[in-house]
Order: structure tokens, then sequence, then C-alpha cells
């Protein structure tokens, strides 16, 4: 007889002593019981008691006997959780390694399903535990592990889950058509635990995937959103996102992604397949996170380097061009991307649209600029320059950098990585001597206003840039005195210019306004004639140009 060494074994028990003492039957079901038959590690319990009111009734019973709070109780569903706190936690578990600050374990009454076309609702009844099992996703997880005493751990698996998990097949217990079209995020658990667990999905659930993947509209967002971030956590998250490309699946929740595969070919020449391209990146990048501690399941900025990787190519669609001569090009995508493409991805799948979003767009908005720096003669200004403007993030970056070396030839791969080895020597040297990671320049806005007399304005923006750039550009040491000096050396330059600024904008009006931006450009970088009117001249055709580029666009 099989039986688990199911997790959190001491507690598990305390809930079928409960059970026994109200007179149900109660069972581990789903992960807990998979895992544990796995090896794999987990704090997924779930419970079942079989009879009208029992999973309430023994969850109540069961925080008695942990000395844990009132469970929280959910009438609408029959559902109940209890929170073991980690004290009482320490006490079951005697000396053990890891114990969780608490533990959440669900009770449900068993029950059947029955659902409307039109709705994922499902209409809920008491039910046996053979109809609850049958339920579940797939026969993996419709496995029970008894509770009750001197049953303890014995399995029972009435759709034979133990042989699909020997064989590493993901089997629905029913008929999938059924199983999917019932709940549509079950297509989605399946890509997931593909591959997560490594297995593989069954040809006639494959086959029922792609002829339900209309079903998807009838979603909640969140819950599609919230599978493919335990996907792309995974140890293998190309097999899921293969499993949903192949079935149609991915098209409809992540076009962005799909519209990169294929191949085009002009005169012989072909640029590569960029979907497959992004999933190799996405797995390069698991198995470089394995490398420097990240667990089984990514979280935190972890997980949002996967998403990044993801969909750091995703401007590619929008910027290929063929040149004749130089062949597929793809000019500005790690602009385009993160400005255009992936907030609004973001805003669809209700990722947050705060700091994860932020770093995203960091990290691939700068992922082509280390390639830049591989050569020997690179100046510490460039590499200042990506330290800055990577901050904390520069770690992650490199990451993904060597993630995105993809090429098949071998002596090609270790130019590019090695090249990056020198990169990141140079960020350890130049970090070392100029401390720019997170930089700020020695100057700030703030103390040009107080000590220049000088309002809040075009002039303060222009000497707070310039400043930046002097040090940057090792023109100015990075301290206080020197930057200050090179401040008060272009002072009545700024001043200058914002006069210059002021008036131009005074002759803008109506549609002209477009032309601001360039004009501002101009007043902040370009080599002015010192004579103000021939400097006027020079903003008038600046603005002309603007305007006339403007409309013929």
């Amino acid at each position: 007889m099989t039986r688990p060494a199911l997790p959190f074994e001491p507690v598990l028990r305390r809930v079928g002593a409960a059970a026994d003492r109200i007179g149900v039957e109660a069972y581990a079901v789903g992960g807990a019981v998979r895992d544990a038959l796995l090896g794999r590690a987990t704090t997924d319990l779930d419970v079942v008691a079989v009879g009208p009111g029992a999973g309430v009734a023994l969850a109540e019973a069961t925080a008695r006997d942990v000395g844990a709070r009132a469970p929280a109780v959910y009438p609408a569903f029959g559902t109940a959780a209890v929170t073991v706190p980690r004290p009482a936690l320490e006490r079951f578990l005697g000396g053990a390694e890891d114990v969780p600050e608490r533990l959440v374990i669900e009770f449900v009454g068993a029950r059947r399903e029955s659902y409307r076309a039109d709705s994922r609702k499902p209409i809920v009844e008491d039910g046996t535990l053979a109809e609850d099992l049958a339920r579940r996703d797939f026969t993996v997880n419709a496995l029970a592990s008894s509770l009750n005493g001197d049953r303890f751990g014995e399995v029972v698996d009435p759709f034979g889950g133990l042989g699909d998990l020997e064989a590493g097949r993901l089997k629905t217990p029913l008929d999938p058509a059924e199983t999917f079209a019932d709940d549509p995020l079950r297509m989605f658990r399946a890509a997931r635990f593909a591959s997560q667990l490594g297995f593989e999905v069954v040809p006639e659930a494959v086959s029922a995937m792609e002829a339900q993947a209309g079903r998807v509209e009838i979603l909640s967002q969140e819950r599609v959103t919230d599978e493919l971030s335990k996907l792309l956590a995974s140890p293998s998250p190309s097999t899921g996102l293969g499993l949903l490309y192949r079935t149609g699946l991915l098209e409809r929740v992540l076009p962005e992604l799909t519209r990169l595969a294929g191949v085009e070919e002009v005169g012989g020449r072909a640029h590569k397949d960029n979907f497959w391209h992004t999933l190799e990146v996405v797995d390069n990048l698991v198995h470089l996170q394995r490398a420097v501690g990240v667990g089984e399941r990514a979280d935190g900025y972890d997980l949002w380097l996967r998403w990044a990787a993801l969909l750091h190519d995703v401007g590619k669609y929008v910027t290929k061009r063929y040149e004749r001569g130089a062949g597929w090009t793809f000019h500005g995508h790690e602009d385009v991307g993160p400005r255009e493409i992936i907030p609004a991805v973001f805003r669809r799948l209700k990722l947050p649209l705060g700091d994860p979003l932020d770093f995203v767009q960091t990290v691939v908005r700068l992922h082509h600029r280390p390639a830049a720096l591989v050569d020997e003669d690179v100046t510490d200004s460039a590499v200042r320059r990506l330290l800055m403007d990577a901050g904390d993030d520069v770690d992650d970056l490199m990451l993904l950098v060597r993630a995105d070396v993809t090429s098949k030839n071998a002596r090609r791969v270790r130019r590019y990585l090695a090249g990056f080895d020198r990169v990141e020597r140079r960020f350890a040297e130049v970090e070392e001597r100029d401390r720019m990671r997170n930089w700020q320049p020695p100057v700030d806005g703030d103390e040009m206003q107080e000590r220049l007399g000088l309002g809040e304005g075009v002039a303060v923006g222009m000497l707070k840039a310039w400043v930046r750039e002097a040090v940057l550009d090792g023109e100015v040491p990075n301290e206080h005195d020197a930057a200050w000096a090179y401040v008060l050396a272009r002072k009545d330059e700024a001043v200058r210019r914002g006069a210059l600024f002021d008036d131009a904008l005074r002759t803008l009006s109506g549609p002209e306004r477009a032309a601001t931006g360039a004009v501002k450009e101009a007043l902040f970088w370009d080599d002015l004639p010192a004579d103000d009117d021939a400097a006027r001249a020079h903003v008038a055709a600046i603005k002309a140009a603007a305007l006339a580029a403007r409309r013929a666009g």
C-alpha cells in the first residue's frame, strides 16, 4: 500500500485526530499528495472532508486542536482556512529546520460540480470523494491520502494518477474536452505543470486544448496572469510556453510575443525566429539564476527578470527592416519595446505598474548597451554611463545579456561571454574608483537655485545636464568643489540660453508648439553662435526644420 511521507505530518495527524473525533472522513488531496510522492517540498495543504458541512466543521475542530484562531469561513463555497502560527508549528515539528512563519490549511467538503457553457462558475453540490476527485484537473492531482486513524497516509487513486505520476504524464480524470470546457484555466495549468514537473501532456489533452482555446475568453485576466507568472517561475518555462503557442492559447493572451514567430527571407538572407529565440533566452536565464542561488521557484525581482527576458525582443516586430547590403535589421527595438509595448502588456495583463514595470523597462532598454563595451579600448565614460543608468539593476542586466547569447556557434558564444567578463571587470574597476552606481551629480538643482539666485527653469535644467555630462565624460572630477567651479563657469551661458528659449517659446502658438522639444534640445546641446541675433536665427532654423518634418510625417 502506497503511503507517502506527507508534508507537515505531525500537523496533518492532528487534523486526522480531529476528523476521527467528529466522525468524518478526511483526506489530504491535490498538490500535497502529488509533491509528497515526487519528493518535492510544498506548503500547499488542501483537505477534503466527506459529508454535508464537513469541511467547515473539521476546520473549526482542527483550529481548536492546534491552538490556532477560529478559521476563516467562506459559507458560499463551503470552504474554510486555518492558519497555524509558527509557535504552534515549532511545537508540533520539534527541531525541524525552515519552519515557516505560518501554515495555511484549506478545508472543503467533498463536492461535485456542473458548469454552464457561458461561465466558468460552477454549480456546486455535496458529493462523494470520488466525485470530488473527478472534478480535478489532472489525474496526478486527483490523488487523496487518508488522514484518519490507522489509514493515515493510505492513497486513494480512482483515476490511475499513480501510474501517470510514475510515467511523467499529464492526463485528465475525465474526457479532456469536458475538463477544459468546464474550467479553461486548466489548459494554462497543463502548460504550467509541464514546465514545473517536466511532465508530458498526453496527445488527446493537447488536441482538446487546441479545440477549446476560444474558451479562455471567459476567464478573468488575473487568473490567467497568475498562471503565466507561475509558469515563468518554473525550472523550464519554454516547455509550457511552447505548448501554449502550439495550441493557439498564447496568441490569445500574449500576441506581442507570438507575432515574433516565423522567419522571412529576402535574396537568400533570413533572420532568426525571434519567438523561439526568446524562449531559449528565458531558459538560459533560468540556468544562470540557478547558478547564483535562485531556488526552484523564482519570485520577487528574480521573477520580474524572467518577465523582462520574455518581453526583451517584442519591439522587433515593429522595427524589422530589410536593408540592401546590411540584411535584416531591428534598429531601435530596445527602445520601442519598453517605451510603447511593454507598458501596454503590463496594463492588459494587470501586472503591477510601479517598480516592477520600471525594472522590466530598464533592463530591456539597456540590454544592448553592454555589448558595446566589450572592446578593450572602451572609455571609462561609457562604463560610467551604463553603471549610472542601470544603478542597482546592473547585475540583473548582465544576467539577461548573457542569457541573450543563443548562437549555435560555440566559438562565438565563448567570445561573447568572454567579452561580458571583461565588461564586468571594468564595472568593478570604475565602480571602486568613481562610485557611479546609483550616482547623482555632486551639485544638484536646489543648490544652484539657492546660491546662484536662479528660479526653477530651463537655465537650471541646462546646468544640471551639463555638469552631469562633464563628470561622466571625465572632464570634471566627481567631487563637489570641482563640479561647483564648472557650474560657475557655465552659469552665464545657461542664463543666456534660457532667455533665448523663453523668447522662442513666446513665438510658438497652436500647432507650432510641436517644435518646443526640438528647440529645447538645440539650446541644451548645440554649439550656438556667441552673437544673440545669430543664435536666434539658429533657433528659428531648428524650429522651421522641426515643423517641416512634422508636416512631412
